[in-house]
Order: C-alpha cells, then structure tokens, then sequence
C-alpha cells in the first residue's frame, strides 16, 4: 500500500541561513538551528498534526545537525507509538566543497545563480544533478519501503530546500527549465503530495513559488498539475 501523503518538510532556520559567513567557516553538517528555527520546527510539528491526525508515520531524515534537530522538534507534537523514523544520508544537503572565505563563497553564490543551479557544480563538491542522481536512487528505496506490510499512512521527509524541489522535479518528471523556476519553499515549510483516492496518483498540494531570477529564460513555462 502506497501511503497516503509524502510529505517534504524543509529544516527550520539555521544560524547558516542568518550569517552565510558561517558555510564558509565550519562543516555545513554542524550548523544548527537558531531559536527562530527551534520554534518553526515546533510550528512545523504543529501543522504536520493538523494534516496527519491519529495517522502512523514513518521519517526519513537528513542527518545534518539542522535537520534532525529539527525532527526532533516536529515529533513533540506526537506519542512516540505514532512515528517510526531513519536517518537517510541521501537526503543530505548539497555538498559545497571546501572551506572558504565568505568572499569566496558568496562568488561561487553568484555563480551558480547565473549559470543555473542544476547543472552548476561547486568546486570540489557536487552539482544539482548529483544531489538529483541521490534523490533518484532514494526514490527506488521508497518504493520498495512502499510494498512493506503494514508501511505507515504517511511519508515525512525532513530534509533541505533543494532536496525538496529535486524531489517534485523528479516525482512528477519535470524539465530543468521548470526545476528553475521553483523558488526553495521557506523553513519549516511542508510540501504536501497526496494520493488521489480514485486514481492512486499523487497531486502535489502545496503550490509552488516561482523563482523570479530564473536564468534560464529560453521560452515561458507553466508548471504542470500532472500527477503520478
């Protein structure tokens, strides 16, 4: 039984998303959330209620510091018997390299703001299409988790903004020019995809923003409410 909903939830803020000097001086798994951040993963939890109710759960989680605190703050919300959860490596944030100054980096920023994020790899790290490639194996994972006896009525992914919009892109098998167009959905957000009880498709529920420095301008594109 395909579950109910899959739901993405990005980490609350975090003390990189506040001072961006901050990837550029110490391991990007370490950082952690700020206190606005702690309360967003609350409110997050807050929500995920509101959506799930009594329904059984299963998490799958970045194992960043940022996301599993994060986690750690949503599953307050809940009786421990309701959720079962995996730390998920493949749902790491995208891997920026080495250690640089914050010139340096916000260089590299601007870079891949104008080349494209999906194609641009940071030097001695990974491109969007290798953080792609991880989302697409993942999803070969959740499948098989899928056909699981007894599999919980709802799929949480608490991971990072770009993992999220690869995930819609990949799911609902979107071209790159649309991939760009998404904007990263904020922190704490949930991006829902529900089944569709007469097909057993999924329609994604959360509308999208659309980013408007979208370098890649070759011809206009409306985003698809396709589902599968």
């Amino acid at each position: 039984m395909k579950p109910t909903r899959i739901i993405l939830i990005r980490h609350g803020e975090c003390h990189g998303n506040t001072n961006e000097s901050r990837f550029a001086t110490v391991p990007d798994y370490t950082i952690e959330l700020t206190e606005k951040g702690i309360r967003q993963a609350i409110e997050a939890g807050e929500k995920l209620k509101q959506v799930v109710g009594e329904e059984s759960m299963y998490f799958y989680v970045s194992p960043f510091w940022r996301t599993r605190s994060t986690f750690e703050n949503i599953v307050r919300a809940f009786p421990r018997n309701q959720f079962q959860y995996n730390e998920e490596p493949r749902l790491r944030e995208q891997e920026w390299g080495y250690l640089r100054t914050h010139q340096e980096l916000q260089q590299l920023l601007k870079d891949r703001q104008e080349y494209g994020t999906f194609y641009y790899r940071f030097p001695g790290g990974e491109a969007g299409t290798d953080v792609y490639d991880r989302i697409n194996d993942l999803l070969g994972s959740l499948h098989r988790d899928f056909l699981r006896e007894n599999y919980p009525q709802n799929c949480v992914l608490v991971t990072h903004s770009l993992a999220i919009r690869l995930f819609i892109m990949r799911w609902f098998h979107l071209t790159v020019e649309e991939f760009e167009q998404m904007s990263s959905p904020k922190n704490g957000c949930l991006v829902i995809l529900e089944k569709d009880k007469q097909t057993e498709k999924y329609e994604l529920r959360t509308p999208l923003d659309i980013n408007k420095n979208n370098p890649m301008k070759r011809r206009p594109i409306q985003l698809p409410h396709n589902t599968l």
